[in-house]
């Protein structure tokens, strides 16, 4: 097995520094063709952006149509009775003829004889993992309670708060008290410290994780528990599971054809607070929550992102999640790939966790603390350097052109992250200001304004389906704040070239210049209580 950790930051020569360099100077290089195109020859700019519009409209016009598809997948999901098909599954058989199934559930039901390990539901335990570092009360024991509501017998599930020493006294506290009171309701229930300082480690949740994953693993062998009947789900702290995703998660581990070699990823939806935060959060909320819908319409891209559930002996073997990185849940997903050779997968599961938009104590430390935030998941340009060097620098068994597919589609999607909102906006523009007596560049801006009108549409499926999945509105707020949820889209331009675009150039051009961030930015979290009381508590001790 080769190496799976990242190399130290003075160890990145030669061929890594070449691959942590290109992404930032493809966008770079992107952001300025136009006006570069515009100098040599106005139209060669013109064609150019054209091809670039066009290429973009034909996108935005599959994702609004996924955006249908997924929000329907996810309704559909969220009325199936998952413990009745995994009764099923036991059984061998469909046990209540009455009730409708799914066709796909016959089909998997047909499929379980070829299987590569046959797991029946009543064999497996879950475990929990909530990895916290300072958070508030308010804002750790409504997950540990949703957990505890869930559609399944959390006597089969092992919970585990994995918390950092460097929080202090107050924490610690915390975390102890809250095992004590609700640990009797799960077949085990225990509080991992994690030391700071140690070797190797940078600050960051996959220290974090691994430290308590490691600790678990510990627990299962004094219980002689097998790590194969195991499957382990990371949750932040304001993490809130749907009701029906355990029972979801343990029906799809045991009809999916090899489920060591493959993780489980549930629907991120940033809606617990989403009433309470500013307008410009709401939108990237929202944004992100229809994008994540999207994803589950494209099973092929899965990717692991924040609360995510893989085999525990998967995890043993690869020595559980990196400890080099800040985006150690992107970063796992590379990981895992390399650790089983290329054959590896997600499988997206579109039940819904339910989580925090940001929300901070006071208007400009949120405005700051959402940028932080998305600097730290553009951050995932770190990984291409990595899959270059795994992947054509190491000996591994993956095979070489879908290395090479996934290379260069992760190098494309952080380069569209920085430069595609920038260019729609902007690039048309151009050519009229740097050759006023072209014809064809004057008539540049009004056909991009007529191609953007009938984008308008494909924006309006999305508003719609970010409305239909808002949580019910509070009693504490009026009808006009569901106006504002509406109208709240005039400022997308605004999010997706502040918080998108400015967020994806600032981690690009840091790689380029070896300013690496090597420190997690925990998010400040903020509660508002049903009497529209705001508690907030700084989430990094060392902030």
């Amino acid at each position: 097995m080769i190496d799976l950790e990242i190399p130290f930051e003075k160890d990145r020569k030669g061929h890594y520094r070449f691959f942590e360099i290109l992404p930032g100077t493809l966008s770079w290089t992107l952001l300025f063709l136009p006006l570069i195109l515009s100098f040599i020859n106005v139209t060669v700019a013109v064609f150019f952006i054209l091809a670039y519009l066009l290429v973009f409209f034909v996108r935005s016009i599959a994702y609004s149509i996924r955006s249908i598809a997924g929000y329907r997948t996810m309704k559909h999901h969220l009325k199936l009775d998952w413990n009745g098909m995994a009764a099923d599954i036991e059984a061998g058989e469909v046990t209540g003829p009455t009730i409708e199934r799914p066709k796909w559930h016959h089909k998997n039901l047909s499929r379980l004889g070829v299987r590569v390990r046959q797991v029946k539901p009543s064999q497996l335990t879950h475990a929990v993992i909530i990895a916290t570092v300072n958070e508030s009360r308010e804002v750790l024991e409504p997950t540990i309670q949703a957990v505890i509501d869930s559609d399944y017998d959390t006597q089969k599930m092992i919970l585990v708060i994995a918390y950092e020493g460097r929080a202090g006294k107050e924490a610690e506290d915390r975390v102890q008290e809250l095992i004590k009171l609700y640990g009797d309701k799960f077949q085990h229930a225990m509080a991992v410290m994690h030391p700071s300082n140690i070797p190797g480690e940078i600050i960051g949740k996959g220290g974090n994780v691994t430290h308590a994953g490691r600790a678990l693993q510990k627990y299962l062998v004094a219980e002689k528990i097998d790590p194969e009947d195991v499957i382990v789900t990371t949750l932040d702290a304001d993490n809130r599971p749907d009701k029906r995703y355990f029972a979801a998660l343990s029906y799809l581990f045991c009809v999916v054809p090899d489920p060591s070699k493959a993780s489980y990823q549930p629907l991120p939806m940033f809606t617990n607070n989403i009433w309470d935060a500013p307008t410009l959060m709401r939108v990237v909320a929202t944004g992100n929550n229809l994008f994540y819908i999207v994803g589950t319409q494209r099973p092929h891209l899965a990717r692991n992102f924040s609360a995510h559930a893989q085999p525990m002996q998967a995890l043993i073997d690869m020595d559980f999640w990196s400890v080099r990185t800040i985006v150690e849940d992107g970063h796992h997903f590379w990981r895992s790939y390399f650790h089983f050779d290329g054959d590896y997968r997600v499988y997206p599961l579109s039940i819904p966790i339910y989580q925090d938009a940001v929300l901070a104590e006071g208007y400009l430390r949120t405005l700051r603390a959402q940028f932080v935030q998305l600097r730290r998941w553009t951050y995932g340009a770190s990984d291409i350097a990595y899959i270059a060097s795994k992947g054509f620098w190491h000996k591994n068994k993956a095979p070489k052109l879908d290395v090479l597919a996934k290379l260069m589609r992760s190098i494309e999607g952080h380069v569209s992250w920085a430069t595609g909102t920038l260019l729609i906006y902007f690039a048309a523009f151009v050519p009229p200001l740097i050759a006023p007596q072209s014809l064809a560049a004057n008539e540049l801006p009004l056909i991009v304004s007529r191609v953007q009108k009938i984008g308008i549409i494909g924006l309006l499926i999305s508003v719609y389906v970010c409305m239909v999945t808002l949580p019910p509105r509070p009693a504490r707020y009026r009808r006009h704040r569901s106006v504002l949820m509406l109208t709240q889209w005039i400022f997308l331009p605004v999010t997706s070239v502040c918080y998108g675009a400015l967020a994806a150039f600032n981690s690009q051009t840091r790689l380029m210049f070896k300013r690496y961030l090597s420190k997690f930015d925990v998010t400040e979290k903020a509660t508002v209580s049903a009497s529209g009381k705001t508690t907030s508590t700084t989430a990094d001790p060392d902030a």
